[in-house]
């Protein structure tokens, strides 16, 4: 097993076992096996508030700022919080089949093109007050648009009849 050691104030260590799952590691030599890296403000503050909750979801340790954990735990914090979340982020809308819903959206993301059904206008939802957009399919997924101003003209306008 790798040891990776992450700096906080309760001296806790982590580490990731055989089968791929981390351990937690207490000042007090408390063993948790299995924890997982849950953000509290996924959207808004990414790097701020990420709680390790064991197997029962209870939170065994808590990271006020990501950016503060010593490397390689935070690189391995990262990889853990990435193969959990995926929310794609919408760079381009490139089409859709109707201005009235349900329709078929053509999008570029940051994870290649897609193509996505949108059920109905509630399933966009402003998040916070700069321009942050949260769109979830008819399968549940989420993707994200960043900034709806920052799009393209064409994406805009397309958007704009959706909002």
């Amino acid at each position: 097993m790798n040891e990776q050691s992450i700096v906080n104030t309760g001296g806790w260590t982590l580490q990731r076992d055989a089968f791929g799952k981390l351990i937690l590691i207490t000042a007090q030599n408390e063993r948790f096996e299995g924890v997982v890296p849950v953000r509290a403000f996924p959207i808004q503050s990414p790097e701020i508030g990420i709680s390790m909750v064991d197997t029962d979801g209870h939170e065994v340790a808590w990271i006020e700022q990501l950016s503060a954990v010593a490397e390689p735990a935070q690189t391995l914090i990262r990889t853990e919080l990435g193969t959990r979340e995926f929310m794609p982020v919408i760079n381009a809308i490139v089409s859709v089949t109707s201005f009235s819903t349900p329709c078929t959206w053509k999008v570029e993301t940051d994870r290649g093109d897609t193509e996505f059904v949108l059920r109905g206008d509630e399933d966009i939802r402003r998040v916070g007050a700069d321009g942050c957009l949260l769109i979830a399919d008819s399968h549940g997924i989420q993707f994200l648009i960043k900034d709806h101003l920052a799009l393209d003209v064409r994406s805009r306008k397309i958007l704009d009849r959706f909002l």
